[in-house]
């Protein structure tokens, strides 16, 4: 990892246009506004000029020959926000108006995370280019799929032939206009993924202007361990590390302090590790990720083999018994469905619910029976209510922390989904910035924007300046507020009254146009 801090905060973005206006064509005007340029620095007021998707003018727009003008009446003006976590494959074609994003004031959003992503980048990006979504996409090239690729389901180490292929795929991925490499060691094959193999691929990416991003082996009982191995990569391959949304679960409750402090120290002797994180108590992922890392597989068949066999069950279920004591876990009601393909009804019901709806005894092993039956039948996707609010709080206050919403584009009224994908950035804004004052509004706007764009290599967004990008956000920082919550998920943020993606009205008067300029982001190694 460089010995090279980025600073990703306080930075001098705005200035004004050396163009005299007169002779000015705009596209459109945003005129009045309390401008937030994704600095950090204090709002101000003025008006912004756009033409041809890009911000022309900044300042005090008098005599200007303009297409349409909009009079935001004081309220806020930001840069677009940059989602750098998500996970969007699929959903794009379904929903390429991304709604859900939009209406939380998202004009680019990073998918392929957690070490799951096309293997074909080139592919897939063309394919974006051609789909025409409503927001920016860029990607990264994973891990987990590029071990899936050349490795199958093989829980060994790769050999040296196997690594080198593993190389090669990262390699044409970053050339391809990979951002970096993710993984998810808590998912297979990361599992099955040694710290040295990793550094491997992370030393192919890091040679191509890459960064790392990870979802790190644990984030519950050995946590401290994972944030070494994660800063360790990084230190190996000399690329700049991410930890995905940081989080702190049992039995590390209240020790997020702690965590940071071991960034903060990796930061201090000049290597480059931040984080993300998104604003809810309850995290959201498969519920196979209860189940012990040796018995998970890539392969339902294989799944059904080990969970019918009685010896390989009752060692399943000994295990999850010994884990659900160490976590202090009575029971499951903290993990809730989010969707079930075999059976909807479930959705939105706990799994202690559930287990007593099949008429099983009220006791810990029966929950766990009941878990494994439904991860036999379909994917299960699910809600766990773990982490408290202090720990969000001190997570939030680190400088180096931005904000990403781990969601995916949903569909309006399908399952039970974790609310972060329709109300991350609103409810920042109005619960945590308004409403607790944890942080300013300057500040969460600037870990929104320009912190993820410098990061991330997004040299045209996240900000309000002359020749970026028109990627632009129009709010209500005294209304802005988040509407979806666990129970009746599907709700869009409100507060927000203008989008703009690449100089297009997405958003207009508070409704979603329907126009879709979004386009793709490429990372730093395209052509090389």
């Amino acid at each position: 990892m460089s010995k090279k801090l980025y600073l990703l905060f306080f930075l001098p973005l705005f200035s004004f246009s050396s163009f005299s206006q007169s002779k000015i064509k705009f596209d459109l005007v945003l005129k009045n506004g309390r401008i937030v340029d994704g600095s950090g620095n204090t709002w101000f007021r003025g008006d912004v000029g756009i033409n041809k998707g890009k911000i022309v003018e900044v300042g005090n727009l008098k005599s200007v020959n303009y297409h349409k003008t909009i009079d935001v009446q004081d309220l806020i003006i930001a840069p677009g926000f940059i989602d750098i976590h998500t996970h969007i494959e699929d959903d794009e074609k379904k929903t390429p108006t991304a709604d859900n994003f939009i209406y939380d004031g998202v004009t680019s959003v990073i998918t392929g995370n957690c070490g799951s992503s096309n293997i074909d980048i080139k592919a897939y990006l063309s394919f974006i280019t051609t789909l025409r979504t409503s927001i920016n996409i860029g990607t990264f090239i994973a891990q987990g799929s590029v071990r899936s690729a050349i490795m199958d389901d093989s829980n060994q180490a790769p050999t040296v032939e196997q690594q080198k292929a593993m190389e090669k795929l990262v390699e044409r991925g970053m050339k391809d206009g990979a951002m970096g490499l993710s993984t998810g060691l808590i998912y297979v094959p990361g599992t099955y993924s040694t710290t040295e193999e990793i550094i491997g691929l992370a030393k192919v990416a890091q040679r191509y202007g890459g960064i790392y991003v990870t979802h790190m082996r644990s984030e519950t009982a050995k946590i401290f361990e994972a944030i070494d191995e994660a800063i360790n990569i990084g230190k190996s391959a000399n690329i700049p590390v991410e930890i995905s949304h940081l989080k702190i679960g049992r039995p590390n409750l209240n020790r997020s302090a702690e965590a940071l402090q071991l960034i903060a120290k990796a930061r201090s002797e000049g290597y480059d590790v931040t984080c993300d994180q998104y604003p809810y108590t309850a995290s959201s992922t498969s519920l196979r990720a209860l189940i012990p890392t040796w018995a998970l597989t890539t392969k339902d068949s294989t799944y059904h083999e080990r969970l019918t066999d009685t010896v390989c069950r009752r060692k399943i279920v000994n295990e999850m018994l010994a884990d659900a004591a160490k976590r202090g876990n009575k029971d499951f009601s903290y993990a809730v469905v989010a969707f079930f393909n075999a059976d909807t009804s479930l959705n939105g019901k706990s799994i202690t619910q559930i287990n007593k709806q099949y008429g099983r005894p009220q006791t810990l092993e029966a929950e766990i029976n009941t878990m494994l039956d439904m991860v036999d039948r379909s994917w299960v996707q699910m809600v766990f209510h773990g982490m408290n609010e202090s720990d969000i709080e001190i997570i939030m206050k680190y400088p180096f922390t931005m904000f990403a919403s781990d969601g995916s584009i949903r569909e309006f009224g399908k399952g039970m989904p974790h609310p972060r994908s329709y109300g991350t950035n609103a409810r920042v804004l109005g619960r945590y910035v308004r409403e607790n004052q944890y942080i300013t509004l300057e500040d969460a706007i600037r870990r929104m924007t320009s912190a993820p764009a410098q990061r991330f290599g997004l040299k045209n967004k996240g900000s309000i300046r002359v020749g970026m990008d028109a990627d632009i956000v129009v709010f209500d920082d005294k209304t802005v507020i988040d509407q979806s919550t666990y129970d009746q998920p599907h709700a869009y943020s409100t507060g927000f009254s203008y989008v703009i993606v690449n100089g297009a009205l997405t958003l207009s008067s508070g409704k979603h146009t329907g126009v879709r300029n979004g386009k793709v982001l490429y990372g730093p190694g395209l052509g090389r």
